[in-house]
């Protein structure tokens, strides 16, 4: 059953938002990435708030070793989906099971609670949506890489946002608003 925070669920658009942005300690390492923002917590009053971590409902324990989209070129969580490409972690540990039963986890909750917009934490496998880390473990980045979930959402329409286009995402929320 989707979570929603705030006092009015049904009445607005609702948005996913990676727990970790909300201050949740879920990242790999056992830490948050808590977003501030006067945008997040109008939304959070609003109602409008679907808390989703892909990598905990698939799965993975916090802490965990990091994980990374194998490295090629463009690969992304598009072609993970397509079983065309796996995530590994460090170590080699295939963990691409996990990354894919998360995203379709997300999507259930984003369907089940009709939100169409989601913000999620770049440069991660699951949810980057504008760059991934490149499957080498340097701390390398590639640009316009999407981790799975973030495909995935995008594949059904669900327009993702990084935790630095908040207010892009804000104003997307506020056109679908009935």
């Amino acid at each position: 059953m989707t979570e929603t925070v705030g006092d009015n669920p049904k009445a607005r658009a609702h948005v996913l938002v990676s727990r970790c942005l909300l201050g949740e300690p879920v990242r790999y390492d056992g830490e948050a990435n808590p977003v501030e923002g006067s945008v997040l917590e109008r939304w959070r009053r609003e109602g409008r708030v679907v808390p989703v971590c892909p990598e905990v409902v698939g799965g993975l324990q916090i802490p965990r070793p990091p994980a990374e989209i194998e490295s090629g070129e463009g690969v992304d969580g598009a072609d993970v989906l397509a079983g065309e490409a796996r995530v590994l972690t460090e170590s080699g540990e295939d963990v691409t099971e996990a990354f894919v039963a998360g995203a379709r986890r997300a999507l259930f909750e984003a369907l089940e609670s009709e939100a169409r917009v989601a913000v999620l934490k770049e440069g991660s496998p699951s949810c980057g949506s504008g760059r991934i880390y490149d499957g080498n473990f340097d701390g390398e980045v590639r640009d316009g890489g999407r981790g799975v979930t973030a495909a995935l959402l995008e594949a059904y329409d669900v327009a993702v946002y990084s935790e630095d286009e908040v207010e892009q995402a804000d104003e997307h929320l506020r056109r679908l608003d009935p």
